[in-house]
């Protein structure tokens, strides 16, 4: 991999290491529980032992190491310890001899238990001096988010520090007395505050002190010749909290003072002769002020958990950021203005070879686990990184830093090569899809040929590559990044291509090779292979789209790009006169007309249709099948009946016979129906062989007329076997499909019909019927879209969706949400007309603008261009009108940032101009008609929020706003000033690679789970965590869906403190790599509250619950199933801590929601009836609490019946709720009445117990925990042992008492469970 592509998996993160520590997974022993078909089973060994480390200026330590470790994951653990972590420059030594940082521990020789590794300071390079200086000043930042708002180095926020008491998982601390439980008024059921401070809990504390003023690098660098043969490699300039001045000189030594000032150049040493190896120690020296914050800052530091540090695998960017003080920051500096490409510090060889890199990795080995495990490793890295240096050269070539490699041509034409990656932008380049559409065909493609990668590599066919690929949306402009095939820059496309077309199918061309490779993905995609003509007339045989291009690369390999039209067109927006449409197609307003033609099908899509039409197949072949056999059955019973009628007969005749000798007679009779039986037995059977062998070509004959019956049935392309793949050129007009066989034409063209029908008439139902049982509630549109592709459903589908949904009541939130989707794509549609057409100087006013005519009640919010800047724009203008009427014949901008740059039209939008092409938009590309002129329209008559509205249209568009509040209400004043756009960043689009052994792992987890075998599937769980740790390193959303899993078993199991942890770090990862307010998070955030409660930390949890519910707030609002579930959540923990007030509101807000989208008669709704009743019946409100337990017993009776535990509980409640009542009636009765009380009669109020309230949340949440016999389980253990035999049941196993079902509904309650 070039020579350095093994730095790339281990540098560049220095607190993985103390991340993956702090995960305390198992040892890694055996794995892979189901070896691959024809390989061997491999078993790593994984054995810890301790390690003692010695230092200078450190008391030696112990270390727990794994054998499968790298030395230098001891150098990561040293350089993040609080003692050591200013140390960069050293080397590990045992027994004298410098350890390989690249070498696994258990390759090395006489490393054992107990052995001393000493760290031994190097002599410094100019290199390893600047790492330094970078790693001092990441050390001065690490306790502020400054790097995670502005988008860098893969920093990113996380708020649970802020939300959690650090505390929290101390078992031993002590828990408060005061339990302040009042939530914040936004928080409270019916409010319609919306409030966005409260998304960034940021508190000034949690900032580290300032430790200096001023650290950069000095005006006097480079060092001279004669300084550099004394060993100077760079100068530093510091100014202390003192207000000193000093210049340092790092040499190959260390760091010490020199006598240099800002106007004299004596690199001498200062009269305070300090050389120290690490510039802290001479930073200690030097300043008081530094060594005092120095120590706090490192103090909070590791106060953070090791998550909090480690950075993320790609940048995730937030759409709200604080007003920050931009300070001097030389590093900073020197990564936007030198020529830093990316990383080269870390590696040798500058530049790196991307596509070279990428290739190398998917060549490694992958027999055998171990060599697995490092091959996807290196993918994942590689990839990683690839996608974080196209997203910034992307960046780069928008804001117009790099220089086009074609510059007189127009601006929309160029193309551009920065650090060896390939650069595109998405428009119709020389009318190239002028027949597919324009502009619009140009914008999509990318993003179709992005997922013919992603199906391409999913198959991963040794010998086949594809291009690394990340397209990148920013400012308004679509950019292509792509690595480069070796040697295709030095010669035409037309020599290079080797299979496929260049010309939309005009000219093809194939290779031997590639009909041998493209076989394999053929079969896994679904791909028929077919016969086109060229325009030669010659009959060339494709196994892939006729777009799709096979160049072989000046390193031998064969590649395969333009891989837009992999999967099958869809008809349904493709109108095609030859078709006949079905009516039941018909009916539903279908075919539409589309804005381009490359509609194509989605691949979760054509694996259900398979999926559907195999299953078809079967049932098709199983009855005829049986038909046959019954037939068969049928005249062997008639058979047997004719024979049985000749006996009868026969004994009929023997009767007469009878009075001759009646004894005697009958004695031999019976001997003769004996033999007689036999024989006809005997018979039967030789009849029967001989049968078998005489028609058995007959048999082979019937069964292969039900093959056929069934194929032709379910539309197989084969007679003889099932067969339905898909002829991806069968409706495009400039290919010309070889009519060899017509009918075999047309059933290709059928199954392309039949697939796009079946989104409309299987995909789409079935959807609703997930979202109606609730086992799909999508939150925003980003999981919204996420629900629909997972059923193989394109967006361009949402209006019809939209449509379809709004015939249900009980779906009227995701009504809203569609509603919501459709107008933030249009509007992202519009804004990207917009800010490509807006200056750069102008545009955050644009922006702002445009975000005040989308979102505020302000009939005519006004530009904000001030007359300075109009003064520079008319200036510019002139000079650019006279320039081109001197030179009119040359061509016009070289910049990318020139596109429409003197177009001012976004000032003279307005709310309803905008408004007005937004329902316009969604006509036409949705074909959904909104019924509204204005944002207030929507609102009201949709139920949509501004708030939500606005955090979807910046999410998707990389918009970062300033932190505050926004009064989009205001009818005379706009919300939205330019000073309020941060910052612009961009939205990626890339492949994720995947953890193969780890996902296997994980599914033979769920599957013991499943069967109750708790403690094996938690072994599985855990094993398959530690994969994912191996391939992923230590942040991934895998890793977290791991971790929660993990959490819900120790939970179940009773280790509530254990399944606190692993949730804690299921939501810091969620927050770290999906994003604060990701619906994921805030699943992650209740799970959470819920462990909290369990452990008795009851104001966290309610902390918890509130941040997930003003979360949730800001994606939907009120009207939401999620918010029925996390009222009750919290109406329960009030419950638990005598508020009962305010427990009442959020119970009685969840029954009015639960009713909404259940039903009045439901197991949620009467378990809502219940614990409003118990909440009256502590008030000591019995009437009321009597009539809600009586609608709760009505419901349970109704659908669970007398004799259920649920609906005896409601009657006993009922009864003891009638007596309370009557006692207490009577008792306001003596008094009313003037009579004398003596005594009060005591009323039995039954306040529940923590216990009480757990069991109860425990069941609201889907946890039921079910009760087994010890018989039971001994039963269940041997059918296990019967079942597999292979892989026998340990001892101990099945000792849980408690089992849970997950995502299972069951009888007695109303939430999927968990087992």
């Amino acid at each position: 991999m070039n020579g350095h592509s093994d730095s790339t998996l281990t540098n560049g993160n220095s607190d993985q290491k103390a991340a993956e520590e702090d995960a305390e997974d198992p040892p890694m022993e055996t794995l892979t529980p189901e070896a691959r078909p024809g390989e061997e089973l491999i078993v790593m060994q994984d054995t810890g032992f301790n390690i003692k480390i010695i230092a200078n200026g450190l008391e030696p330590f112990d270390m727990m190491v794994s054998s499968m470790e790298l030395v230098q994951e001891i150098y990561q653990v040293l350089i993040d310890r609080e003692e050591s972590c200013h140390r960069t420059c050293f080397s590990l030594q045992l027994d004298g001899t410098t350890l390989d940082n690249f070498a696994e521990l258990k390759n090395i020789e006489g490393l054992q238990e107990g052995s001393v590794i000493k760290v031994v300071e190097e002599p410094y390079t100019a290199r390893e001096a600047r790492i330094h200086v970078r790693h001092i000043r990441d050390l001065l930042k690490s306790t502020d988010n400054q790097d995670a708002y502005a988008g860098v180095e893969c920093s990113s926020l996380s708020f649970i520090g802020h939300i959690c008491d650090p505390s929290i998982l101390d078992k031993k601390a002590k828990q408060s007395d005061s339990v302040d439980c009042t939530p914040p008024d936004y928080i409270m059921p019916g409010s319609k505050e919306r409030p966005l401070l409260p998304l960034h809990p940021i508190s000034k504390e949690t900032n580290g002190p300032q430790c200096l003023k001023t650290l950069t690098y000095s005006g006097w660098n480079p060092p001279p010749g004669p300084r550099k043969l004394h060993g100077d490699l760079l100068y530093l300039y510091l100014v202390t909290l003192e207000d000193k001045r000093y210049h340092i000189t790092a040499s190959t030594k260390g760091f010490y003072l020199n006598q240099s000032t800002m106007d004299e150049f004596n690199p001498k040493p200062a009269s305070q002769k300090h050389l120290s190896h690490s510039m802290v120690e001479l930073l200690n020296q030097v300043s008081t002020g530094f060594k005092k914050n120095f120590a706090v800052l490192l103090k909070k530091r590791a106060q953070k958990h090791p998550f909090e540090r480690v950075a993320t695998p790609y940048q995730i960017f937030s759409w709200m950021a604080p007003s920050t003080e931009h300070t001097i920051d030389a590093i900073r500096a020197e990564d936007a203005f030198s020529s830093r490409l990316g990383y080269e510090e870390h590696i040798p060889g500058q530049t790196r070879d991307w596509n070279e890199e990428l290739q190398t990795t998917r060549e490694l080995p992958r027999k055998h686990l171990p060599e697995r495990l490092i091959r996807e490793r290196a993918i994942f890295k590689v990839h990683s990184d690839f996608v974080v240096a196209a997203t910034r050269g992307a960046v780069a070539v928008i804001d117009g830093n790099i220089m086009a490699i074609n510059p007189g041509e127009d601006a929309k034409m160029q193309m551009f090569l920065w650090n060896n990656i390939f650069f595109s932008l998405g428009f119709d380049v020389k009318d190239h899809y002028k027949d597919f559409g324009g502009d619009a065909a140009a914008y999509v493609a990318p993003g179709n040929d992005l997922q013919g990668v992603k199906a391409y590599t999913s198959v991963d066919a040794e010998g086949l590559y594809t291009l690394g690929t990340v397209v990148v949306d920013y400012r308004g402009f679509r950019v292509t990044a792509q690595s480069i095939i070796p040697g295709i820059l030095e010669r035409e496309q037309e020599q290079s291509v080797v299979y496929g077309s260049i010309d939309f199918g005009k000219t093809v061309v194939t290779h031997d090779k590639y009909k041998e490779l493209l076989k394999k993905t053929a079969q896994a995609l679904k791909i028929r292979p077919h016969t086109v003509i060229n325009e030669k007339d010659e009959e060339i045989e494709l196994l892939s789209s006729v777009e799709c291009k096979g160049i072989i690369g000046n390193d031998a390999r064969h590649y395969v790009l333009d891989l837009l039209r992999t999967f099958p067109p869809d008809v349904n927006f493709l109108p095609i006169d030859e078709l006949e449409y079905s009516e039941a197609v018909k009916a539903l307003n279908f075919p539409r007309k589309h804005r381009h033609k490359l509609v194509c099908l989605r691949q979760e899509l054509v694996d259900a249709f398979v999926e559907n039409r195999y299953v078809a197949f079967v049932k098709n072949a199983a009855f005829q099948f049986q038909q046959l056999r019954l037939e068969k059955m049928k005249e062997e019973q008639e058979k047997s009946e004719s024979e049985k009628k000749e006996q009868e007969e026969k004994e009929h005749e023997e009767k007469k016979e009878q009075e001759e000798g009646k004894k005697a007679l009958t004695d031999g009779t019976e001997t003769e129906t004996t033999k007689s039986e036999i024989a006809t037995e005997e018979a039967k059977k030789i009849v029967t062989a001989l049968t078998n062998d005489v028609n058995s070509n007959k048999d082979e004959d019937a069964s292969k007329e039900i093959v056929r019956k069934a194929a032709a049935a379910v539309g197989s392309l084969s007679d003889t076997e099932f067969n339905i793949s898909f002829n991806t050129d069968v409706f495009q007009p400039q290919v010309k499909n070889a009519e060899q066989n017509a009918e075999v034409l047309m059933k290709e063209k059928n199954l392309v019909k039949d697939a796009a029908e079946f989104i409309l008439i299987h995909q789409i139902p079935s959807f609703i019927r997930e979202c109606l049982d609730h086992t799909s509630s999508p939150v925003d549109g980003k999981s919204l879209s996420a629900a629909l592709h997972h059923n193989g459903i394109n967006i361009r589908y949402l209006g019809f969706v939209t449509e379809v949904v709004a015939k249900y009541p009980k779906l009227s939130y995701l009504h809203t949400i569609c509603i919501c989707e459709l107008v933030t794509r249009a509007a992202k549609y519009l804004y990207k007309t917009c800010v490509q057409g807006a200056e750069l100087m102008k545009l955050s006013c644009a922006i702002s603008h445009f975000l005040n005519c989308l979102l505020c009640s302000c009939p005519a919010p006004h530009t904000q261009v001030n007359k300075d800047e109009v003064e520079i724009h008319l200036i510019f203008s002139v000079q650019l009108h006279s320039q081109k009427s001197k030179k009119r014949n040359k061509k016009k901008s070289r910049n990318i940032v020139t596109v429409g740059s003197d177009n001012l039209e976004w000032a003279h939008e307005t709310p309803k101009t905008l408004w007005k092409k937004i329902v316009t938009l969604v006509k036409e590309y949705y074909g959904f008609t909104i019924e509204c002129d204005s944002i207030d329209a929507l609102v009201e008559q949709y139920g949509v929020q501004k708030v939500s509205l606005l955090r979807a249209f910046c999410k998707t568009n990389g918009i970062q706003l300033m932190l505050k509040d926004y009064s989009m209400d205001n009818k005379t004043k706009q919300a939205f000033n330019e000073e309020d756009i941060v910052n612009v960043n961009p939205s990626v689009k890339h492949i994720h690679p995947k953890a193969s052994d780890a996902y296997h792992v994980f599914t033979s987890g769920q599957a013991k789970i499943q069967q109750g075998l708790l403690r094996e599937g938690y072994e599985l769980i855990s094993e398959a965590l530690n994969l994912l740790n191996n391939v992923y390193g230590a942040m991934h959303p895998e890793i977290a869906a791991c971790a929660r899993l993990l959490a819900r078993l120790n939970y179940i199991m009773g280790d509530y403190g254990e399944a606190l942890v692993y949730q804690q770090r299921a939501v810091l990862m969620s927050e770290r790599v999906l994003g604060i307010d990701d619906p994921n998070t805030i699943t992650e955030y209740s799970h959470m509250a819920l462990y909290s409660f369990a452990n008795q930390q009851i104001p966290t949890a309610l902390k918890l619950m509130y941040r997930a519910r003003y979360l949730a707030l800001l994606c939907h609002g009120e009207s939401h199933p999620d918010i029925a579930l996390f009222d009750s959540n919290v109406g329960l923990i009030l419950q638990a801590v005598g508020e009962f007030d305010l427990s009442l509101r959020f119970l009685q807000k969840a029954l009015e929601l639960n009713t909404q989208f259940f039903g009045e008669r439901s197991l949620k709704v009467a378990m809502n009836y219940h614990l409003v009743a118990r909440t009256f019946s502590c008030k000591g409100d019995f009437r009321t609490a009597l009539s809600h337990e009586k609608e709760a017993y009505a419901v349970y009776k109704q659908l669970l019946g007398e004799d259920h535990e649920r609906t005896r509980e409601s009657s006993e409640c009922l009864k003891h709720l009638t007596q309370q009542a009557v006692k207490f009636q009577k008792t306001m009765n003596q008094i009313s009445k003037g009579e004398k009380i003596s005594s009060l009669p005591p009323l039995q109020i039954q306040t529940p117990s923590l216990t009480n309230v757990l069991d109860t949340l425990n069941l609201i949440n889907g946890i039921v925990f079910v009760h087994i016999s010890q018989a039971d389980i001994e039963r269940f253990r041997e059918e296990m042992v019967r079942r597999q035999q292979q892989n026998s049941p340990k001892e101990g196993e099945g000792e849980e008492a408690a089992a849970a079902v997950e995502d299972r509904p069951s009888p007695s309650t109303e939430e999927p469970a968990s087992r």
